[in-house]
């Protein structure tokens, strides 16, 4: 089998899982607690902050670890925006999490989510956010790497332009796709708020991160405990934050063959099949997701068939999968109802070998449906 969904989900590295698996036997004990067992956890727990504080160029005191990337998203937008009559300045190629926490948040402020439209290629033009905003924009977000076609978000120019129009407002960024393949630090980046998400970076599921940049004001969803300094109350997840950092640190020493894997894809279909067009700007694209549009065959048919060939992929967000094929960011692009659509996703795992292998997979498929 070979695998290239891994902007949906990644496999646990076989070090993360050892890692993960000490943790959870030898230091099982709550990191609240000030006996010696609670202060080993709370020992692993600081060592894992400042890993994660280091990658994304954040302090310690600014790092709130959460149960993964859509509670980061609704962590940063729920936490953060808090005046009535807010406006919230979203992408449209946003995950729902943040898309949904904006129009959430949104309508219980009696303010208002305004989307942000994207050029023909799938990237937000910085000119376009700058025109949108107003005195009472409380929140721009503007992911970094869109998770169904891979388009590269120019973060870094957008909030120099923002910080220059509308100083108040924060910026977030979901890093979620982007963390350990492109630079994704606060500073890089120039956002006030970064998220990322264990699984995918072969890690464990149920763990990730929110960052903050220094003086953020950051209040909890929920109440209860103290932990997280009181804004993400409730027992630290002290086995799968471990793995996450262990996945980092794996990360910042592991070659990462990604851009070649997607480039042989590309070439392979350039050759065998060129009407079979990669979506969005190739100058923007990232080094580990290749969507591709098919006309004239459905998306679920062309998975199924991959499927029965060994290739495991997708046809855009796992976020909606089960309720249907079309995305809002297809619609967002305006792709034919027609055109099929496939996501080839690498990680650092994934070889040049089982690239060209999946391409190929591809190219008998589109023929045997079409005849």
């Amino acid at each position: 089998m070979i695998y290239l969904d891994n902007a949906a989900t990644t496999a646990v590295h076989p070090e993360v899982a050892a890692a993960v698996s000490r943790a959870m036997l030898e230091s099982f004990g709550n990191p609240s607690s000030r006996h010696a067992v609670g202060l080993a956890a709370d020992r692993l727990l600081r060592e894992a902050r400042a890993t994660l504080a280091s990658a994304l160029g954040a302090h310690e005191a600014e790092l709130v670890f959460v149960s993964g990337g859509t509670e980061a998203n609704a962590l940063a937008i729920g936490g953060t925006v808090r005046r009535r009559g807010a406006h919230l300045l979203v992408s449209c190629l946003e995950h729902p999490s943040v898309l949904e926490s904006a129009r959430l948040v949104a309508a219980q402020l009696g303010g208002e989510l305004e989307e942000i439209p994207c050029t023909p290629g799938g990237w937000i033009d910085p000119a376009e956010v700058e025109s949108r905003l107003r005195p009472e924009t409380a929140l721009v977000a503007v992911m970094y790497v869109q998770n169904e076609i891979g388009t590269v978000q120019p973060v870094a120019e957008l909030a120099a332009r923002v910080r220059a129009r509308a100083p108040r407002c924060l910026l977030l960024c979901d890093a979620v796709q982007s963390f350990t393949h492109l630079p994704a630090t606060l500073d890089a980046l120039g956002v006030d708020l970064l998220t990322i998400s264990s699984h995918k970076l072969h890690g464990p599921k149920g763990v990730g991160c929110l960052a903050c940049a220094p003086g953020t004001r950051l209040t909890a969803l929920w109440g209860g405990g103290d932990q997280e300094s009181g804004r993400r109350p409730g027992t630290e997840n002290v086995p799968g934050i471990v793995g996450l950092a262990r996945a980092v640190e794996l990360a910042a020493r592991e070659p990462d063959d990604s851009a070649r894997c997607t480039a042989a894809i590309v070439e392979a279909l350039a050759r065998e099949l060129p009407e079979l067009a990669p979506i969005g700007d190739p100058a923007r694209r990232a080094p580990q997701v290749l969507a591709v549009a098919i006309p004239g065959l459905p998306s679920e048919v062309l998975v199924n068939a991959l499927e029965e060939r060994g290739v495991c992929v997708s046809s855009g967000s796992a976020c909606h999968s089960r309720r249907s094929l079309r995305s809002h960011v297809q619609d967002a692009l305006r792709l034919p109802r027609g055109h099929g659509v496939i996501r080839f996703s690498c990680s650092r795992l994934t070889t040049e070998a089982e690239a060209r292998a999946a391409a190929e997979a591809l190219i008998s498929a589109v023929r045997e449906l079409r005849r």
